[in-house]
Parts: C-alpha cells; sequence; structure tokens
C-alpha cells in the first residue's frame, strides 16, 4: 500500500493550521511556491554547503515539512475557494522541480552511480506525468502503484539521513547503489501501472458511453 492512502488523515491533522492561514490572508499558491523554493534552496545547501555531507540532515526535516505544506495547499484551494488554473500548473510543476532539487544533491555523494541518481529523478518525473496524463486519456488522475510522492519523500529522507550521518562510504556505500536501482524498478513500476490503469478506465468509460 501507498503512504499516499494516508493522506487523509494526515490532512486532518493539519486542518487547524490551515484555516488559521486562510484567515490571515495566506493563499493556496503562495504555498506552492514556498514549498518548490524551500526543496530547491535545501537541496542546494546540502549539495554544496559541507564536504562531510552532513547538511543532508536538512532534507528529512524539509522533506516533512513539504508534505504538509503540499497538504496545506490542497486544502486551502479545496475547503477554501482558491482553485484556480494557475494553481494547478504551480501544483503539479512544482512537485515535479521539488522532486528533481531533493535528488540531484545525491550526486554530490561519490559513492553513488551518478547514473542511478538522474535515471531515477527522470523516472519520477515520468511516473507523474503518467499520473497527469490520465485526464487527456479520458481517465482520472491517477495516482496508482507503489511508488508514489509520499513514498519517494520518505524514501529520500530515509536515504538523506543515512548519507547526513555518514553511512555513504565503503560497502554501506554499495549497498546505497543497490537500492537506488531498486527505487528506479519502483518508479518505472509505478509509471507502468499508472499508464495501464488510465489506459483500462478511459476505455470502461468510452464502453459504458457507447451502451448508454
Amino acid at each position: 500500500m501507498s503512504l499516499y492512502a494516508l493522506k487523509p488523515r494526515f490532512q486532518n491533522l493539519l486542518r487547524p493550521l490551515t484555516d488559521w492561514l486562510f484567515r490571515h490572508g495566506v493563499t493556496a499558491n503562495q504555498v506552492t511556491l514556498t514549498a518548490a523554493g524551500g526543496s530547491i534552496a535545501v537541496g542546494a545547501v546540502a549539495a554544496f554547503g559541507s564536504p562531510r555531507h552532513s547538511l543532508f540532515l536538512l532534507i528529512p526535516l524539509w522533506l516533512f515539512i513539504r508534505m504538509a505544506l503540499n497538504a496545506i495547499d490542497g486544502m486551502l484551494a479545496r475547503e477554501h475557494g482558491q482553485k484556480s488554473a494557475l494553481g494547478a500548473y504551480l501544483n503539479e510543476l512544482g512537485d515535479v522541480v521539488s522532486d528533481v532539487a531533493l535528488t540531484l544533491p545525491f550526486l554530490a555523494v561519490q559513492a553513488f552511480c551518478a547514473a542511478d541518481v538522474w535515471l531515477f529523478a527522470l523516472l519520477a518525473a515520468i511516473a507523474e506525468c503518467a499520473g497527469l496524463a490520465g485526464p487527456l486519456a479520458g481517465a482520472s488522475r491517477r495516482y496508482d502503484g507503489p511508488f508514489g510522492k509520499s513514498d519517494r519523500a520518505f524514501v529520500l529522507g530515509a536515504f538523506a539521513l543515512w548519507v547526513g550521518a555518514g553511512g555513504a562510504g565503503g560497502a554501506v556505500g554499495a549497498a546505497g547503489v543497490g537500492l537506488w536501482r531498486a527505487l528506479i524498478v519502483l518508479s518505472l513500476v509505478t509509471a507502468i501501472r499508472r499508464v495501464r490503469a488510465g489506459v483500462a478506465e478511459a476505455n470502461r468509460a468510452r464502453v459504458g458511453s457507447d451502451v448508454s
């Protein structure tokens, strides 16, 4: 089961804060931009701030904050009448930008294969595009698969904690290479499942329309 299934409970915990932000004039788009900008800043600091990678410890902390911001901007949009076309673009593009910004700092870890890091970042973007393409094919926005946005955040946070604590050298670093490749496979499976589920949903809708 994907961590995405826990999202409603997380939103309930954040609803009082969301209501407070609304009362103080904070908009969904402002929150979305804050999440993307913060991801870029934290990623840059982690990549270039310390030769010993201790600043990677900022990534898991920020990922938790980013998840909260992502939930808050959605609730502001849906529950407080702030939905907009611009907001839809910012939300989806901001997620992709944030994923890339928080993945590429791992290129600074010499024990990891740069090609693995780049491929994971690419497949994470492809998986999101596969979900976004659902409405274009006559289906809904798809969230299928074992490795969605919340799962990536959890794993990248754990990985960054490991690196920041000094665990990316020697044999441990070799294990990290294997883990990157497992994440690549999971991302690929997620993209494929989203495409298949979207095609199946669109076909069912088309058959239902023809029957009616």
